[in-house]
């Protein structure tokens, strides 16, 4: 009875060592090192151990290194072994990722993208799909977590890293609750959370002298010890010791089960790289679990081996209500008065930007491969293709990991994820070359491109029409700009930079949606003057001496001022500083104030507490870290640029921060509106003040999903804790005006004041701990940090109803390919016709995965157990579609209403649609066959979802979609309606082998 705080069950899961594997290991170790010294080591003997111990039981957390193991190591005895395992529920994977991904600073389409290579490979080679997530080390949780984990098919989620304090509160009977992590779904997705107590998913309890209740000794990087003997760890369970063990473990459990809804409770068996040697660890286990069991009337325990499944599957049965939470997230995470975990937000932030980067140029290879596949085509190699795609889904997903991304990890692990990122980038680039050198000839005119003249192909990966500038770089100042029928196109021409022997070409451009526009970008130096050719114009240049830094509050006395259809922005000649901005929409002037700031922190253990690759604690505000700056004006008719450099130091010959800052003249009308309306900057650090009276309240955003509202919170260590993530989008407003900045990548972003909003875009530490200097995490980053900002400014209407397209254009830019003149002259390519979306629909992915594996899950069983798998080739007709709402219920008037998309019409270009499903978030579920669990809870019933499943009408040739959130069919291949922040996942779109007409 839990009133007597007596625990008939509790259930050791390993590995959690498996957990830390992949976290920790690759912490200081990388891939080859945690291969060689641990990895091999943990997936043998764990299946030799699972194998001839029936009672034992084991889950598996990330997929990478399994992979890796199975792929390279596993014999043909030890697969046959795994397989059988799996079939009979005691080796158990869980979460299915690729790796266990961070919360904070990762975006939700590499959340997808890494889970979906994860549940690819366990279910064609399994016929398995996880139905359990464990996300115990991520460093906080996000609100899109629930949201997408539902959509995966999870009935039930653990988590483990929350605030301290709220942990402690939480205690009372709320460690488990039905999460509804979007507003505008709620009990659509809901998902059942467990939280792990204090120990989170280690248990290192005192026992005697020695810490733990892991007995396979200690794992030894680089390499194994040469004579195979480990150090021991732990005194091993015997006569004289298994008194106290018992002791120690059962007084826990009884003192933790009153935080829990039922007497049963989660004991998470294991630790980071444990189970290295599994029939130790296990035999330890069996002794002390044997001895508990044998006196459970004087210990009050009952010890059960249990996977996850069969702990949830036991709680499910108790049918107890649970408490519902809300929408908020657990972030930032803070592990004591002094530990808040905000620091990783901008570690290694060169890191953040290159994987960015990576997705962003994977989404543009994926969308241009699968246009490109099921069209007429000649040269394309479609399986090297693929490989290159997979090449990169691989990096992408793997820096995912909540060790990789978030920038806790060694020099050399850093190394290896920047290896691997671009590797896998130049094989997607020469996969791009290899389609536009296809599709596209060297040259239309009747007369060759001449030496040193260019031919640029622009690609707009988005689903709708973008209006844009693309910046070139060319080596002569005078330059003409033509499109594919000849036509002059507008085009600025001004001094690069930071190269002062090129320049940038500045050209204006509008394409439609997946398509394609090409120039021939030649000198004009020896054009003839009876020719009708029209040179980009050259922008002029104003140049202002540096100013010192002002220490007094006299400003706005000598202002100059750019401006654009949308923005004036004055900006003071006394300091070279921004003064204002005033926006034509609300006819309002904001002041705006830049800073350049430094916070100093400790890093010394012995002198308080430290900042280090998680952490950041400062004591003091930051500082200003410039003493002049100076500034350049670029004036075209395309674009205007302002470009501040700040100094260190009155003498310093090279600054050491930098701005620019862009405001573009687009077209009137709305192709030009999101260009006109945004200051487009590249920032070096800085945080921005305003005016707004905010009150300190901020808005950021949980992994370019949703947004949270962030209200100031006092506290000790109240800088740190008033750090959040701002993984794409972040903003302030009053009742009349709003600021949104827009991020390339993921930063720290605070409110210290009212009307205020800094960004932390670098750091760099140097850390005397032990700890840290052991294993060489001090975070001595050098490097250079090139973030790209967009700011909006205006009425609450207008940025909000534009800001959800704008954080999607900065993250896809239109590519450009260059080519240089060649022999060959191809004819005129057949255009594919344009896609176009409603405004409110994000094309999330349009991907040929290559999967290999049946569709139809019972086919697809038939096909693993007849052993026919191996033969399995990747399927190139069916082709992965989703769609993303990207406006809340409420958020917008007409933005928010739900939108619907004829599939026939957008995929028109790509031949005829054969068949239609609609899966899973991961693609492995068909969604008429993913029954959730529908857990009891703790409400009046009108809170529950606002919307109910709708039957879709069945139409010849299209399944009947009976899912939560879809509405019906309203035409052939026509989707349901899509309520706001509905995410659809289309698997087989499946396009006849015969090419298409």
């Amino acid at each position: 009875p839990k009133e007597t705080l007596l625990s008939p069950w509790t259930s050791p899961l390993g590995p959690l060592g498996l957990t830390g594997l992949s976290s920790h290991g690759n912490l200081r170790a990388t891939q080859h090192e945690n291969m060689q010294a641990y990895v091999t080591e943990v997936y043998t003997s764990v299946v030799e151990d699972l194998t001839h111990n029936k009672q034992h039981r084991f889950i598996i957390v990330d997929q990478e290194f399994f992979r890796l193991w199975w792929d390279g190591i596993a014999s043909a005895t030890q697969k046959v072994q795994v397989r059988q395992l799996v079939d009979q529920g005691r080796l158990e994977f869980v979460l299915g990722g690729q790796v266990m991904h961070d919360e904070a600073v990762t975006h939700v389409d590499d959340q997808i993208l890494q889970l979906t290579e994860g549940h690819g490979f366990l279910y064609e080679t399994f016929g398995i799909r996880p139905q359990f997530s464990w996300q115990v080390d991520s460093f906080g949780a996000s609100a899109t977590t629930p949201t997408l984990f539902t959509l995966a098919g999870f009935n039930a989620h653990v988590i483990s890293r929350i605030d301290y304090d709220l942990k402690e509160t939480m205690q009372d009977d709320q460690m488990q609750f039905v999460w509804r992590g979007s507003r505008s779904l709620l009990a659509q997705q809901e998902i059942f959370t467990h939280v792990l107590d204090e120990n989170g998913y280690c248990f290192p309890l005192p026992v005697s002298s020695h810490k733990g209740f892991y007995w396979n000794e200690k794992a030894v990087f680089p390499d194994p010890p040469w004579d195979g003997v480990y150090p021991n760890k732990t005194v091993p369970v015997t006569l004289s010791s298994i008194q106290r063990y018992a002791n120690t473990l059962s007084s826990n459990v009884r003192r933790r089960a009153p935080w829990f809804l039922t007497p049963y409770i989660l004991w998470p068996w294991g630790c980071d790289r444990q189970f290295f040697n599994a029939s130790v660890q296990f035999a330890n286990m069996d002794h002390l679990m044997r001895y508990i069991n044998k006196h459970i009337s004087q210990l009050g325990v009952l010890m059960v081996y249990a996977t996850l499944r069969e702990y949830f599957e036991t709680l499910y049965s108790e049918h107890e209500p649970v408490h519902v939470r809300d929408h908020r997230d657990f972030l930032p995470y803070s592990s004591g008065v002094f530990q808040s975990w905000t620091g990783f937000y901008a570690s290694r932030s060169g890191l953040k930007g290159l994987a960015r980067r990576a997705s962003a140029l994977l989404y543009t290879g994926e969308s241009m491969f699968t246009r490109f596949m099921l069209a007429p085509h000649r040269f394309l190699d479609r399986a090297w293709a693929l490989q290159q795609l997979q090449q990169l889904r691989w990096a992408v997903s793997e820096v995912q990991h909540h060790e990789a991304i978030t920038g806790t990890h060694t020099p050399k692990v850093s190394d290896m994820f920047v290896g691997h990122l671009n590797t896998g980038m130049h094989g997607v680039q020469k996969l791009m070359s290899s389609i536009i050198q296809d599709r596209f000839p060297a040259h239309t005119g009747k007369q060759g491109l001449e030496p040193g003249e260019y031919f640029a192909v622009i690609y707009n990966p988005l689903a709708w029409t973008v209006t844009t500038i693309v910046t070139l770089t060319v080596d002569f100042p005078k330059v003409s700009v033509t499109d594919e029928s000849g036509h002059p196109v507008p085009a600025q021409v001004q001094n690069a930079k930071e190269t002062p022997s090129v320049y940038d070409l500045l050209v204006l451009t509008t394409i439609p949606g997946l398509s394609y526009r090409y120039y021939v970008i030649k000198s004009s130096r020896r054009a003839k003057g009876d020719t009708q050719e029209t040179e980009a114009t050259v922008a002029n240049t104003k140049q202002f001496g540096r100013r010192p830094r002002r220490h007094d509050s006299s400003v706005g006395r000598h202002l100059a001022h750019v401006e654009n259809g949308c923005y004036t922005v004055f900006l003071d000649k006394d300091s070279n500083l921004m003064h204002s901005v005033w926006e034509r929409q609300n006819n309002q002037t904001i002041q705006v104030t830049q800073q350049f700031m430094e916070y100093e922190v400790n890093g010394d253990e012995a002198q308080g507490p430290i900042s280090d690759n998680y952490v950041f604690t400062s004591n003091e505000t930051a500082k200003p870290a410039w003493e002049t700056v100076g500034m350049e004006i670029v004036e075209g008719h395309l674009v205007t640029e302002i470009r501040q450099y700040f100094y260190r130091a009155v003498n310093d010959s090279d600054p050491t921060y930098t701005i620019y800052s862009r405001l573009a003249c687009g077209p009137p009308g709305a192709d030009g509106e999101l260009l006109c309306l945004r200051i487009e900057q590249e920032y070096r650090v800085g945080p921005l003040e305003t005016n707004l009276n905010t009150g300190r309240v901020l808005y950021s955003d949980n992994n370019g999903y949703q947004m949270q509202r962030r209200a100031y919170k006092h506290h000790e260590n109240n800088i740190a804790w008033n750090y959040y993530p701002m993984t794409q989008s972040a903003f302030i407003h009053d009742g009349q005006s709003r600021l949104v900045l827009l991020s390339e990548q993921a930063h720290g972003v605070s409110s210290q004041g009212s009307g205020q909003m800094e960004v932390m875009l670098h750091r760099r530490l140097l850390i005397r701990q032990r700890w840290a200097l052991s294993v060489n995490v001090t975070l001595n980053d050098t490097s250079g940090v090139h973030s790209v900002l967009w700011l909006l400014l205006g009425p609450l209407n207008l940025t909000r109803d534009l800001g959800q397209r704008s954080a999607v254009a900065l993250q896809h830019r239109p590519i450009v390919q260059i080519r240089q003149p060649t022999a060959r002259i191809h004819p005129r390519p057949q255009q594919q016709e344009a896609v176009t979306l409603p405004p409110s629909i994000h094309l999330q992915i349009l991907s040929i995965p290559g999967w290999k594996y049946n569709s139809n899950h019972m086919k697809h069983l038939q096909n693993l157990w007849k052993g026919s798998h191996g033969e399995a080739k990747a399927e190139f007709r069916r082709v992965l579609l989703r769609l993303h709402h990207l406006y809340e219920v409420d958020e917008d008037p007409i933005r928010s209403q739900p939108a619907t998309v004829n599939l026939q019409s957008m995929l028109r270009g790509l031949g005829s649609v054969v068949s239609v499903e609609e899966r899973s978030l991961t693609g492995t579920w068909d969604v008429s066959t993913l029954h959730r669990w529908r857990w009891p809870t703790q409400e009046p019933g009108h809170l529950r979802g606002l919307c109910t499943p709708v039957q879709a009408a069945p139409h010849p040739g299209i399944p009947c979609l009976p899912s939560p959130g879809l509405r019906s069919w309203t035409d052939l291949a026509q989707i349901p309606t899509l309520p706001p922040k509905t995410c659809v996942t289309l698997n087989k779109l499946l396009f006849p082998e015969s090419k298409p007409s």
